[in-house]
C-alpha cells in the first residue's frame, strides 16, 4: 500500500514544496514512497552539492601529475615510476556530535573505502578535529567528552583495520561547542595501471552486493548531515552507523584481490545514501541504466522494507559490476574472505534506475533526475557587517612604529609558558599516542612534525602529508584566510623537504541558506583557487559540509586543506628539532606586527574570538614572497644542507623556537641563544603570527651555500642565533626578553592537555 505523501511527510524528508513539484515533473507522476526516499537523499546537500557546485567549478583541478580529478571516489596523482597516490578528506561532523565514538570511527571507515575503491592500498590516515573550549563554563564537560569519544573512535577503527594514523590537527574554540568538526583523511598507493572507477559499464554485466549485511543503521544519514541541529538532535542517534574495522580489513583484501583478478569492471563504496547513491552514481558515470532486486540483498534484520534497504548506510559494503560471465570468480574470492557476495541486478540499456522488491517495481527513476538534474542553487550572498579587514603590507615606518603599545612590566617568560600550555599550542601527543602510526612500517616522520612522511616502498621516494585550517582567519576575511591556509599547508610539507603536489579540501560551514555564509564560502573558494595556482597544487578531491550549526548558532567558516608533497629521496627528510650544538639558526622571511588575530591575543590578552574577528585583521600574505621562502627552504633541503626546518605560525617566533628546542624520541632537548634585531616592539617580535617564515638550522660550513640559495630565490634570510645549552635565551635588541629553562617549558607543553582530559579518556575507555 502506497504511503500518503502529505506535506508533513515531504517536509520530514528535507524536501521543499518546489523540489517535490520538480520531482513530479521529472517523473511525470507522483513518486512512490521509496522514490521519495531516494530523491530525498540524492538531492540532499550532502550528496548533491546543490548549494556549492556553482562555486566549486572555479577551483583549479588539472595539472601535469593529475591522473584522476574530482568526480570519483578519490583523486589520484602521479608520483613517478608508474606509482600513484589516491587521497581524499571527508567530514563526519554530524554523526560525531550525536555519537562521538561510532561517528568518528565510521568516518575513518568511510574514507578508507573511498581510497581502496580506487584500487589503492591505504597506507596513511589523518584527521582534523575541532572542539569547543575544554574549560567552557556551560559546555566544557561535554566538549571534553566529545574529544575523548572521537579520539577513541578514530583509534579503534584505524588501529584495528591496520592503517597508520600519522598526524593531523586538533584545535579548540568556543565556536565549535556543540558543533565539533571531525574531518577524516586517507591516502593509498597504487600502480597507474591498477586504477578502478565507479562505473556501471557494459550492458548485461552483473551487479554484485559485497561485504557486510544490510541493517537499519544509518537510514537518512545523508539527510541528517544536510540539516542543522536543535535540542532534539541527540534523538537522532539511530541514524549513526556502527562500524566493524575487522570486517573492513577483510573487505579491503577481498576487493583488491578481485580487482587483480581482472573480473571487476567497476566498483563503488556504499557510503552516504548507501545502495541508492552507489548504484545511480555508477550508472550516471557510465551513461547506462541499472536494475536491482532488493529481495536478493543480504540482510541482518528481518522484515526490512525496500525503503529501508535503499537508504540504509550500514558500513563495510560495496557495489561491484563484474564482467559478464566472471561473477563466479568474484563470489568465490569474497567467500574465501568469509564475506557475502551476491548478484543483485544487471546493467541495463536505457538510463533508468529500476528497483524491484518481491517482484514489484518500487522505483523506476531516470538516473539523470537523481544526479545531473538535482537542484542547483545560486543562493543569495551578502557580506556580513561590519566589514572584515585584512592587514595591508606595512611600510618601513609602520614597522618601526608597530601597531600595538607595549605592556609595561610584562613577563615574557610567563607569557611563553602560558602559550605553550594553552590547548591550541600544547603538544597533542596525548591524542596521537592512542593511534598506531607505525603499522606497515612506512612512516618516516612521526606525528608532531610540520608534516607526516610515509615511504613509497620499492623506491627512495616518500610522501609528505599535512592538514591545516584556521577558522578565525576565514571568519575575519575568508578570501585572505583561505590563502593563508593553503600557504601554510604548502609551507608545512616544504619544511620536511617535500615539493607540494596537490590538495584535497573539506569545507565546513554553517547553513547555506544564510547569505553571509554563502558569501564567505564563495570568498574562500576564490582565495583557495588563487593560492593553489601560485603553488601549482590543484584540487583533486574533497567534501563540502554545510549546516554545521546548533539552535541557529553556526561554526566559523572552516576550510581544511589536506596537502601532499613529494620527497625524491627519503634520506633527505628534514625535521623540526635542533640537532647539533653550535649549529647556526636563521629565519627565512620577515616579521611584521600581526597580533590582532593570534594565539597571544586570545591567551595572554584574553580577547574572545568574536572580538578578534570584529576588530582584528588577518595577516597580509604576499604569495610571491611565500613562494620564494618555500623555494629557498626546499632547495636547501634537497641539497642536504639543513639540519632542521620548522614553520613559524601559531604563537609566533618564540613558540616556534621553543618547539625546535624540545626533545623527541631520537633527539635530546637542545637550547638556543637567539638575538633579534627587528625594529618592531618586543611583543610582536616574539609572538606575531606573520606568515611566510621558516626557522632553519645548519652547520656553519653550509652557511655560504644557503646564503647563495636565499639570494638566488630573492628570499629574506636573517641569522638569529646558535644552538646550544639547556635554556632558551632570546634577546630583542639589547634587551634579554626571554630566559627560560627548557625542562620547565617542555613540561608545560607536554602535560597541560593530559591533565584536562585524562578523566574523560579513562571513562571512554571503560565504556
Amino acid at each position: 500500500m502506497q504511503e500518503q505523501l502529505t506535506p508533513e511527510v515531504i517536509s520530514a524528508h528535507n524536501l521543499t514544496t518546489e523540489e517535490f513539484d520538480r520531482i513530479k515533473s521529472l517523473l511525470d507522476r507522483e513518486p512512490t514512497f521509496v522514490e521519495l526516499g531516494i530523491f530525498s537523499v540524492m538531492w540532499s546537500e550532502h550528496c548533491s552539492y546543490k548549494s556549492s557546485r556553482v562555486h566549486l567549478k572555479r577551483l583549479p583541478t588539472t595539472g601535469d601529475r593529475i591522473v584522476v580529478p574530482p568526480g570519483e571516489n578519490a583523486g589520484v596523482v602521479d608520483v613517478g615510476d608508474d606509482w600513484c597516490v589516491a587521497f581524499k578528506i571527508e567530514s563526519h561532523n554530524h554523526p560525531s556530535f550525536i555519537e562521538p565514538f561510532q561517528g568518528a570511527a565510521t568516518g575513518v571507515g568511510g574514507i578508507l573505502r573511498d581510497v581502496f575503491t580506487m584500487g589503492a592500498r591505504p597506507i596513511a590516515a589523518m584527521n582534523s578535529l575541532r572542539f569547543g573550549s575544554l574549560d567552557h563554563p556551560q559546555h566544557g564537560r561535554r566538549n571534553r567528552s566529545l574529544l575523548a569519544g572521537v579520539v577513541g573512535g578514530i583509534a579503534h577503527y584505524g588501529n584495528a583495520f591496520g592503517v597508520a594514523t600519522v598526524g593531523g590537527e586538533v584545535a579548540f574554540d568556543d565556536a565549535y561547542s556543540l558543533n565539533p568538526l571531525v574531518n577524516a583523511f586517507a591516502l593509498g598507493i597504487l600502480k597507474r595501471n591498477q586504477i578502478f572507477f565507479g562505473k556501471a559499464s557494459g550492458v548485461g554485466n552483473p551487479i554484485l552486493y559485497v561485504g557486510a549485511k544490510t541493517g537499519r543503521d544509518g537510514i537518512h544519514g545523508a539527510t541528517m548531515a544536510s540539516a542543522e541541529f536543535d535540542e532534539e538532535a541527540l534523538e537522532k542517534r539511530p541514524t549513526v552507523q556502527v562500524g566493524d574495522p575487522f570486517l573492513e580489513k577483510l573487505l579491503l583484501e577481498a576487493c583488491l584481490e578481485a580487482m587483480r583478478s581482472g573480473a571487476v569492471a567497476g566498483i563503488q563504496d556504499m557510503g552516504a545514501a548507501g545502495l541508492t547513491s552507489s548504484s545511480c552514481e555508477m550508472a550516471s558515470r557510465a551513461g547506462t541504466g541499472v536494475e536491482i532486486d532488493l529481495t536478493l540483498v543480504p540482510q541482518r534484520e528481518g522484515g526490512m522494507t525496500a525503503y529501508e534497504m535503499m537508504l540504509s548506510e550500514s558500513q563495510e559494503r560495496m557495489v561491484i559490476v563484474a564482467h559478464s560471465g566472471r561473477e563466479r570468480e568474484v563470489i568465490d574470492i569474497f567467500r574465501k574472505w568469509d564475506l557475502d557476495a551476491v548478484v543483485i541486478g544487471r546493467v541495463r540499456e536505457g538510463h533508468n534506475m529500476r528497483v524491484l522488491h518481491h517482484g514489484e517495481t518500487v522505483a523506476d527513476i531516470p538516473v539523470a533526475a537523481l544526479t545531473d538534474e538535482a537542484p542547483l542553487y545560486e543562493r543569495p550572498m551578502a557580506q556580513p557587517s561590519p566589514k572584515s579587514k585584512v592587514q595591508s603590507p606595512k611600510s618601513e615606518d609602520q614597522k618601526n612604529q608597530g601597531q600595538r603599545p607595549e605592556t609595561k612590566g610584562q613577563d615574557n617568560n610567563e607569557a611563553l609558558l602560558k602559550l605553550l600550555a594553552s590547548p591550541n599550542l600544547a603538544s597533542k601527543q596525548f591524542v596521537y599516542r592512542q593511534y598506531d602510526h607505525m603499522v606497515r612500517t612506512n612512516t618516516a616522520v612521526l606525528p608532531g612534525a610540520d608534516a607526516a612522511v610515509v615511504r613509497i616502498k620499492e623506491t627512495r621516494r616518500a610522501l609528505a602529508v599535512t592538514l591545516d585550517g584556521n577558522g578565525r582567519y576565514c571568519a575575519a576575511n575568508p578570501r585572505e584566510g583561505a590563502k593563508l591556509i593553503v600557504a601554510e599547508a604548502a609551507r608545512n610539507v616544504v619544511c620536511v623537504g617535500a615539493r607540494p603536489l596537490a590538495i584535497t579540501n573539506c569545507l565546513n560551514f554553517a547553513s547555506p541558506e544564510r547569505p553571509e555564509v554563502m558569501w564567505s564560502f564563495s570568498e574562500v573558494i576564490d582565495g583557495m583557487a588563487e593560492a593553489c595556482r601560485v603553488f601549482n597544487t590543484p584540487v583533486v578531491s574533497g567534501n563540502v559540509s554545510f549546516y554545521n550549526e546548533t539552535e541557529g548558532r553556526g561554526i566559523l567558516p572552516t576550510p581544511v586543506i589536506g596537502m601532499i608533497g613529494l620527497i625524491e629521496d627519503v634520506r633527505l627528510v628534514v625535521q623540526p628539532g635542533f640537532r647539533q650544538p653550535r649549529d647556526l639558526i636563521a629565519l627565512l622571511g620577515t616579521t611584521a606586527d600581526d597580533l590582532s588575530i593570534s594565539e597571544y591575543t586570545a591567551v595572554i590578552d584574553g580577547v574572545s574570538t568574536s572580538e578578534m574577528i570584529a576588530n582584528g585583521a588577518v595577516p597580509a600574505i604576499d604569495l610571491q614572497l611565500e613562494r620564494a621562502v618555500q623555494n629557498a627552504c626546499l632547495a636547501a633541503a634537497e641539497s642536504g644542507l639543513l639540519r632542521s626546518a620548522h614553520d613559524c605560525s601559531d604563537g609566533g617566533l618564540a613558540v616556534a623556537l621553543a618547539e625546535c628546542c624540545f626533545s623527541s624520541l631520537n633527539r635530546p632537548a637542545l637550547g638556543a641563544n637567539i638575538s633579534l634585531t627587528d625594529v618592531l616592539p618586543v611583543t610582536p617580535t616574539l609572538f606575531s603570527e606573520t606568515p611566510s617564515r621558516i626557522i632553519i638550522s645548519f652547520a656553519d660550513s653550509a652557511r655560504p651555500e644557503i646564503e647563495n640559495i636565499a639570494q638566488r630565490e630573492n628570499c629574506p634570510l636573517t641569522l638569529i642565533g646558535e644552538v646550544g645549552g639547556d635554556n632558551l635565551q632570546i634577546k630583542v635588541g639589547n634587551e634579554k626578553t626571554i630566559s627560560a629553562n627548557l625542562a620547565e617549558l617542555e613540561n608545560a607543553w607536554r602535560n597541560s592537555l593530559p591533565k584536562k582530559l585524562e578523566a574523560e579518556v579513562m571513562a571512554a575507555g571503560r565504556e
